[in-house]
């Protein structure tokens, strides 16, 4: 049976990983649930810390706590330890609460995952970190320390190559435990972890966060073998690295009146409901949305949208803009900078690419006025951007009525595929990757919308990259099967003409491709789920997901 005082132990536990909740505080710290329930309740009492409600598409609703001015006291006097020495050393400064709250649904997936290896081997001692490569370290009982790192799923190609170039040369851990937003990330990831020289093990973040320690979903980058977070600690080396990260240039003590109730920037993350977040997930993948299409995508109607969207427009997380007299929905610069900071992304690179602002010279909206790159470009091609839009709303409608789960949508950022192709550096980069799944059936798709492939010189272009993708072996390194490729077409004529050309190229290049060709007409009365597609060679359109 545990000795103490359950009440400091928390105190201890909460100025090293804020924001636990009650749960994780008793996996932690190895008192009982009662007890911990006891003392949170007590220390909530003598306001020495503070209730957060929160939760996410992941985690369940849960109150999590953070330490207050008195709080912190306390720990300092029941430790014999400067508050000042506290405020240098752990997370518990008002500047670093602030960071923590903006990365709280991050944290709350990887206090998870520290609860799982806890069960496995208690007691651990953690330590956070916010610039490091790695989340999370957790030190075990013989000294041996393992590393957690959590992947965002905005996070583009290059930050997280260099993150994890920064990982594989670093701090040498018994074993690192690597989170994924998707299947793809997880084997881009374990590609590039392949010469890591300490054992690495990677598994998708929404299994880990429900898993127990038993459960076999963790992969190394090199094996096939599927473990448990068990079995992948008993594999786990004697590096004992322990890193310690520069202090904050400023530190203050929290607030005496603590954060319950405030609406400021840095507490929007736990303020959010689950359904908000995705909303305004979707909008930060697809700028420029009509209503109708997030409606859609979803799966709600007008009412519930409004509801939705009412919290996020009062805070100035989304602009609302009327373009050819309908209005659209992109995320504002405090909204973009939300995302950013829950999955550790610069938010001076996101502003840059995707704001919607305008610029200081401008003399009213229009694409040459928007001031992100990105989104300029796709308001300048607004209506490609809407095809591409309303295509992407019309599956996700079909897959409720016919028995399908829309598990993925990746916009044109993430959809694109990089890989070596003689030497040199190529790429595929379609409008929209998408994934489905019914019956514990997965069907991968890329899509291209295309608007101005009406020539056979040009629609042999825009297949060349695919043409060098699928002779690689790179569609079944990242996709484990390979996906379709879904080319779509404003009229029937131009989609006959494709497959010809398609047929052509391909048998000039001795690579098959599984392209398919639809228009726009027969998409529109049929939807991207029915019989609209067809196939160089074949007379009649077919299905493809089936």
């Amino acid at each position: 049976m545990r000795t103490g005082d359950p009440a400091v132990s928390i105190l201890n536990w909460l100025s090293r990983l804020p924001l636990l909740d009650r749960l994780e505080l008793a996996a932690l710290s190895g008192w009982s649930r009662s007890a911990v329930y006891r003392a949170v309740a007590a220390l909530e009492r003598e306001r020495f810390v503070d209730p957060v409600a929160h939760a996410s598409e992941l985690i369940a609703p849960t109150r999590r706590y953070t330490l207050t001015a008195a709080g912190l006291r306390r720990l300092a006097q029941s430790g014999d330890i400067a508050v000042d020495r506290l405020l240098r050393e752990r997370p518990v400064s008002d500047q670093a609460r602030r960071l923590m709250f903006g990365r709280i649904d991050a944290l709350a997936a990887l206090y998870r995952l520290s609860c799982a290896v806890a069960d496995i081997a208690f007691p651990v001692q953690a330590r956070s970190y916010r610039a490091l490569p790695f989340d999370l370290c957790l030190r075990l009982a013989d000294g041996r320390t393992i590393a957690l790192v959590r992947l965002g799923k905005i996070n583009e190609r290059r930050s997280l190559a260099r993150r994890l170039a920064r990982l594989r040369d670093g701090a040498a851990f018994a074993a690192v435990l690597l989170l994924a937003p998707d299947e793809f990330r997880l084997r881009d990831a374990a590609r590039r972890l392949r010469t890591m020289p300490q054992p690495c093990f990677l598994a998708l973040e929404r299994d880990a966060v429900e898993a127990g320690p038993d459960a076999r979903i963790w992969r190394a980058p090199s094996a096939a073998a599927v473990l448990s977070l068990r079995e992948a600690l008993g594999l786990a080396g004697p590096h004992n690295s322990w890193p310690v990260e520069r202090p904050l240039s400023r530190v203050a003590a929290p607030a005496e009146s603590g954060p319950t109730g405030a609406r400021s920037d840095w507490m929007l993350p736990a303020t959010l409901h689950p359904s908000e977040k995705r909303c305004l997930d979707l909008i930060g993948d697809w700028p420029w949305l009509r209503l109708d299409h997030i409606a859609a995508l979803l799966g709600v109607g007008r009412v519930r949208l409004r509801e939705l969207l009412r919290r996020a427009a009062e805070w100035g997380l989304i602009v609302r803009r009327a373009v050819l007299g309908r209005p659209r929905l992109a995320l504002s610069d405090r909204g973009l900078a939300l995302l950013a900071r829950r999955d550790r992304a610069s938010v001076g690179e996101m502003r840059k690419r995707w704001s919607v602002e305008l610029t200081e010279s401008s003399a009213g909206f229009g694409w040459r006025n928007v001031r992100g790159t990105r989104s300029r470009q796709l308001l300048r091609n607004l209506a490609h951007t809407e095809a591409v839009h309303g295509f992407l709303a019309m599956v996700a409608e079909q897959c409720r009525s016919d028995g399908w789960m829309l598990m993925q949508l990746d916009p044109p950022q993430r959809a694109s595929r990089y890989f070596h192709f003689d030497d040199r550096l190529r790429s595929v980069q379609p409008d929209a990757f998408g994934v489905l799944r019914r019956e514990g059936c997965h069907q991968q798709f890329f899509l291209e919308w295309e608007r101005r492939a009406i020539r056979p010189s040009t629609m042999a272009r825009r297949l060349a990259p695919y043409l060098r993708y699928y002779s690689s072996k790179r569609p079944l390194e990242d996709h484990g099967v390979p996906p379709l490729a879904l080319i779509v077409f404003d009229d029937a004529l131009a989609a006959d003409h494709f497959q010809r050309v398609a047929r052509e190229e391909m048998d000039h290049a001795g690579v098959e491709l599984p392209v398919f060709a639809s228009d726009r007409r027969v998409l529109t009365q049929h939807g991207p789920l029915g019989r609209v597609w067809t196939m160089h060679g074949e007379r009649h359109a077919r299905a493809v997901f089936a």
